[in-house]
């Protein structure tokens, strides 16, 4: 595991000897949209329902609001703390190609997200920019979800799946949704009727669970593969945007390759690891804004 111990004082956690960890690197990847930073080395966001503060000085993580039950029931797991990421690194970085991505982004987990709220998330990201896909969550929560407290300040959890889908479409439109709002409420009621069970779905292979979650409104393969990589932890999913793209064109193939073709290319050369290396090389391109 990448740490050495966990104390709770008061109402906090502290997380001793942290490694691989850098909030930026993981907030600001593009797997979570909940997250808001505060301060340099501050971060407050709501998961699972809770409000927890990150923040970091030298090598040890303070999560605020939290306990020591919460961190063995969620936030280890929601972390991927269990996992020694030097491995995982050593064995990319023998790509000398990926190697400068890995070490730009060396403080980067890969989030255990909740599965439902990862598919509705996404589902607003497609084709939208951060911002907005922010904007619709938030308003959804703040509509729909759970209100909770923490210094003084109202947060919203995400709703539960037996509350969104007695939204109606008209209500989610007014959430600014668009389009998508459609997709929304198509995929709340297949969810909720159990035509598509999110358990069944996490129980499938890897390949299964691409084509199973690609049944439901609004999911193609690039979001289908961001719900397996960052809620399901199925690491072959290899999702291709248009930083993935720039990057596989740049470093590995041809510019006229699909973006289908990226991605079985992506998933056939970096095997079980082509989760982690996708997030190293979207988050390496984006935020140096290479060209092809």
């Amino acid at each position: 595991m990448d740490y050495t111990k966990v104390e709770e004082i008061k109402d906090s956690i502290i997380i001793r000897d942290i490694k691989n960890f850098d909030l930026t690197h993981i907030f600001e990847c593009g797997q979570c949209f909940r997250w808001k930073r505060i301060a340099s080395d501050n971060y407050i966001g709501v998961a699972y329902n809770k409000v927890i503060e990150l923040e970091k000085k030298g090598q040890d993580l303070t999560i605020y609001n939290s306990n020591l039950r919460d961190f063995n029931l969620i936030w280890k797991s929601y972390f991927d703390l269990d996992r020694e990421y030097n491995s995982i690194k050593d064995s990319l970085s023998e790509d000398q190609l990926l190697k400068k991505a890995v070490e730009f982004g060396h403080g980067i987990r890969i989030l255990t997200q909740e599965p439902f709220e990862l598919i509705i998330s996404f589902i607003i990201s497609s084709n939208n920019r951060i911002p907005m896909i922010k904007k619709v969550i938030d308003n959804i929560c703040t509509r729909f979800g759970e209100r909770l407290q923490y210094k003084g300040e109202i947060y919203y959890g995400f709703p539960s799946i037996d509350k969104l889908h007695l939204v109606t479409l008209e209500e989610l439109k007014a959430c600014s949704a668009g389009f998508r709002a459609k997709y929304i409420y198509e995929t709340c009621k297949a969810i909720y009727e159990n035509k598509s069970s999110i358990d069944s779905i996490l129980g499938l292979t890897d390949d299964a669970c691409h084509v199973e979650l690609q049944k439901l409104s609004g999911i193609g393969p690039k979001v289908a593969d961001c719900i397996m990589l960052f809620s399901m932890s199925k690491y072959s999913a290899f999702p291709v945007d248009v930083w993935v793209k720039r990057a596989m064109q740049n470093f590995y193939l041809a510019p006229e390759v699909s973006l289908k073709g990226i991605r079985i290319y992506g998933r056939d050369k970096f095997g079980a690891l082509a989760g982690f290396a996708q997030q190293y090389l979207f988050y390496y391109t984006r935020e140096n804004n290479i060209k092809v």
